[in-house]
């Protein structure tokens, strides 16, 4: 199974990216999406989620209302829509999927299975 996460780079304030995490060697339409975020020094965070029962997305308290995760199940890929991005944004960004996750458990890194590489994404002031 390989996540290929790709989208991140350079941004001003206020600007958007979208990032993409396309799976091979597993459908990811049966399993729970996530992506979290690492800033430098910093622990490795949930910043979004999609519940593979109730298909419902759960957000951090710090992205809400200005982060989107969605999936498209033909093209096997999830999405990130960030947007009013902020220095503070700034970190690695990884997708992850998880068959097991149970709700209480959807923003922990431990209950995710598979893990993108992760890719940039800078925001300048």
């Amino acid at each position: 199974v390989q996540l290929q996460a790709s989208g991140g780079g350079l941004v001003q304030a206020g600007g958007s990216l979208r990032l993409s995490c396309a799976a091979s060697g597993r459908t990811l339409r049966s399993d729970t999406k996530g992506w979290f975020r690492q800033g430098p020094g910093k622990e490795r965070v949930f910043v979004a989620g999609l519940f593979r029962n109730n298909g419902r997305t759960y957000y951090a308290d710090s992205v809400k209302g200005r982060f989107s995760i969605s999936r498209d199940n033909a093209a096997n890929t999830m999405f990130l829509q960030m947007n009013s991005l902020t220095p503070e944004d700034t970190a690695v960004y990884y997708c992850a999927t998880s068959a097991r996750a149970i709700l209480s458990s959807i923003t922990s890194p431990d209950a995710y299975d598979y893990w993108g590489p992760g890719t940039q994404v800078t925001v300048s002031s």
